[in-house]
C-alpha cells in the first residue's frame, strides 16, 4: 500500500476525514466492479492547479467524462500557457480596496491567493478566433472543449507551454478522448471574447458553437449507451452550481421526460464542498435531497465532505491511484 493510502487508512477515522476515506474506497469499488466515474468541477480548481493530480486520474482511466464550469476549462489552458506570469498573493485576506485596485491597474485578476494576468492566452488567442471562424464558415458548430482540443493540436503550440504537459488535466482529457461538458460557457473569459468578436463583426454570428441543450442531448446519449452496456456510472462532484446540477439532471430527464423508466440511477455520489445546508442552495443541499428529484436512489452510496476541495480532492485521487 502506498504511503498516502496507508496514512489515510490509519488516520482518517472520524467526521470529514472518515467521509473522505469512505468516498475514496467506494470509488475504487465502483471501478473494480466495471463502473465508470463522471466528475464535475465548479469553483476555481484549475487555478488551484488540481490538474497536477486530476491529470493522472484521467490518464490512468479513473475518470471517464467531465462537466465543469467554462472557467475551469479555460483556466487550465491559461495555466498551461501563462503560469510563469502569475503572481501569488499569500496575504490576500489583508488586501485593502486600494491594493486590489493596484492589482487591477497592473493587469491582474485575483482568484483568492492567485493573480492571473489580464492578457492570458494571448499567445494563442488569434488561433482560437481563427478556429471559431473556420467552424462558422463551414457550418460545423462544435462544443467548447472541441475547440480547446483543436487548439492543442495546432503546430508549434507546445512551444508555449509553461508547465509540464503532464500537469494539464485538459491535455490529459484530450489524450484519453474524454468529453468535457461546459454548461453556461458564455460565463468565462473566452466566452466574453467570443461575444466581442461577434459584436465587432469579426464573427458573422454565434453559430460556431453548439447550444447547451445539445450538450444535454450528447450526455444523455452517452449515459444511455453506458446503461445499455450495463455499466454503472458514479458522480463525483467538486463544489456545486451549474457544473453539478446540469449533468446530474440527465437521469430524471431520461426517466421523467423521455419516459425511459428503466434508466438506472447514478450508482455513486460524492460531493466536496464548503457550503453548509441552507435555504435553496444547490451547493449546500445534502445528497438525500437528490433522491426526491429522481437523481439518486435510496440505495446509492452517498458521501458529503464539508471541506476545501483543494486539500481533499488530491488525497482522494492519490488513494484511488494507490499512491
Amino acid at each position: 500500500m502506498s504511503a498516502i493510502s496507508a496514512f489515510m487508512d490509519s488516520q482518517f477515522r472520524h467526521f470529514n476525514a472518515r467521509e473522505t476515506l469512505d468516498a475514496a474506497k467506494a470509488w475504487k469499488e465502483l471501478l473494480a466492479g466495471g463502473g465508470k466515474m463522471f466528475l464535475t468541477m465548479a469553483g476555481a480548481m484549475s487555478t488551484a492547479e488540481l490538474g497536477v493530480s486530476l491529470a493522472a486520474m484521467i490518464r490512468e482511466g479513473k475518470v471517464h467524462a467531465i462537466c465543469c464550469t467554462a472557467a475551469n476549462l479555460e483556466e487550465d489552458l491559461f495555466n498551461l500557457f501563462n503560469h510563469s506570469e502569475y503572481r501569488m498573493a499569500p496575504n490576500y485576506r489583508d488586501l485593502s480596496p486600494e491594493a486590489e485596485k493596484e492589482l487591477y491597474d497592473q493587469g491582474f485578476n485575483r482568484v483568492t491567493d492567485t493573480c492571473i494576468p489580464e492578457g492570458v492566452l494571448r499567445q494563442v488567442q488569434r488561433q482560437i478566433v481563427e478556429l471559431w471562424k473556420k467552424a462558422l464558415d463551414a457550418g460545423a458548430p462544435k462544443f467548447p472543449y472541441e475547440f480547446a482540443y483543436e487548439l492543442l493540436d495546432l503546430p508549434g503550440v507546445k512551444e508555449h507551454y509553461q508547465i509540464p504537459a503532464e500537469d494539464s488535466w485538459v491535455l490529459a482529457a484530450k489524450e484519453m478522448g474524454l468529453t468535457i461538458y461546459t454548461p453556461g460557457w458564455e460565463d468565462c473569459t473566452l466566452g466574453n471574447i467570443f461575444v466581442s468578436e461577434v459584436m465587432r463583426g469579426n464573427l458573422k454570428s454565434h453559430g460556431a458553437l453548439k447550444y447547451g441543450t445539445e450538450q444535454m442531448e450528447h450526455l444523455a446519449a452517452w449515459y444511455l449507451e453506458m446503461a445499455k452496456q450495463k455499466t454503472p456510472i458514479g458522480f463525483f462532484q467538486i463544489g456545486g452550481g451549474i457544473a453539478g446540477d446540469f449533468p446530474i439532471c440527465v437521469v430524471p430527464m431520461l426517466i421523467q421526460d423521455m419516459e425511459l423508466e428503466d434508466t438506472p440511477f447514478w450508482a455513486y455520489f460524492a460531493q466536496i464542498g464548503d457550503s453548509t445546508t441552507s435555504y435553496g442552495s444547490y451547493s449546500g443541499a445534502v445528497p438525500n435531497e437528490k433522491i426526491t428529484w429522481g437523481k439518486l436512489d435510496s440505495a446509492t452510496p452517498r458521501f458529503m465532505i464539508n471541506s476545501d476541495a483543494a486539500i481533499v480532492a488530491p488525497l482522494i485521487f492519490a488513494y484511488v491511484l494507490n499512491r
